[in-house]
């Protein structure tokens, strides 16, 4: 019993990768080891270059799993976002594989962002680590086979981080499909990963109660928008981003927050926004109510509250998840 439970506690220490994850004439900040006879066997050490002959006998061994110590799992999500572009582009690495490297950094990067922000709110440093991310990503989310591989990634959970991820996502593929520019596409993305960023501003209790909120704990709620722009106010964040942070609760017909903004003076990208928004609150498990699937959060969504919503995004919407095999 000792035994296995000391075996275990051995495999925790670890976490698996796809060797392709790992690139030649590259160096990483950490080391790879593989697994034979049930141990965890030094394969590459830090710094030493992966070249092809590494990736070459892997494949001949058909190893399709290396391992990398938990405490440098830093080191290597770092390593992921230097090299995202390459792995994104490299159609030798299935696409699966690929969106699950995008989905992981995505959150990685969030998560880091969120939890170290400066007294002031996001610095320098950490907002360029959110651009560099959307704008490796915006062309790769493009693809057909994209949204629907990450979609089946989607935690269905709630967390802040995969929320404001999932977000951007769908986000991106409504910009798309509504033919929105590169800046806009990209801008409005930063937007999306950082929209709900206030709401580490909000009582945990506030956030995590299980119940209806009282009239004073909604409105501790509805602050978040403005304290996430503030959060970033040390940061070139532009006008189309700002709107995404503090118009996202606003609704078509005016019974939004905090402004109670209507029609035309909701900017489209952050209808696009909105929507995206609603439909990933809806489809993952939240304190208060149990995750819908697809086809019942958009159905409560043209019930219930079709005229919060631009009816065009909508629509778009359910053509994107519908194309995706979603619904």
């Amino acid at each position: 019993m000792l035994h296995k439970a000391t075996a275990s506690i051995r495999e925790e220490m670890y976490f698996a990768v796809s060797p392709l994850m790992i690139f030649p004439q590259t160096l990483g900040k950490f080391r790879v080891f593989i697994r034979q006879a049930g141990n965890f066997v030094l394969y590459a050490a830090e710094n030493e270059q992966f070249t092809p002959r590494h990736r070459q006998k892997l494949h001949d061994a058909g190893v399709t799993e290396v391992y990398i110590r938990g405490e440098q799992r830093p080191d290597f999500n770092r390593y992921i976002e230097k090299h995202l572009p390459n792995i994104l582009a490299d159609n030798g690495i299935p696409v699966e594989e690929r969106c699950k490297v995008l989905y992981n950094a995505s959150e990685a990067v969030v998560r880091e962002v969120f939890e170290t922000r400066l007294p002031k709110g996001i610095g320098k440093k950490e907002y360029a680590r959110v651009v560099a991310l959307v704008e490796k990503s915006i062309k790769f989310l493009a693809m057909d086979e994209s949204l629907k591989r990450i979609a089946a990634l989607a935690a269905h959970d709630y967390s802040v981080h995969t929320h404001n991820v999932q977000v951007f996502v769908y986000t991106t593929a409504l910009l798309q499909s509504m033919k929105a520019d590169d800046y806009t596409q990209v801008q409005a993305g930063i937007g999306a990963l950082l929209h709900d960023i206030g709401k580490t501003r909000i009582p945990n209790e506030i956030l995590s109660k299980p119940g209806p909120l009282t009239p004073e704990e909604r409105q501790v709620i509805n602050t978040h928008p403005a304290k996430g722009l503030a959060l970033c106010q040390e940061v070139p964040l532009s006008q189309t981003a700002c709107h995404c942070i503090l118009m996202h609760h606003e609704r078509m017909d005016g019974g939004g927050y905090p402004g109670g903004l209507a029609g035309e003076l909701i900017p489209p990208y952050v209808r696009a926004l909105t929507v995206a928004d609603v439909y990933d609150a809806l489809t993952t498990k939240r304190p208060y109510a149990d995750a819908m699937q697809p086809f019942q959060a958009l159905r409560l969504m043209r019930d219930e509250m079709i005229d919060a919503f631009d009816a065009d995004v909508y629509k778009r919407l359910v053509m994107i998840l519908s194309g995706a095999n979603m619904v």
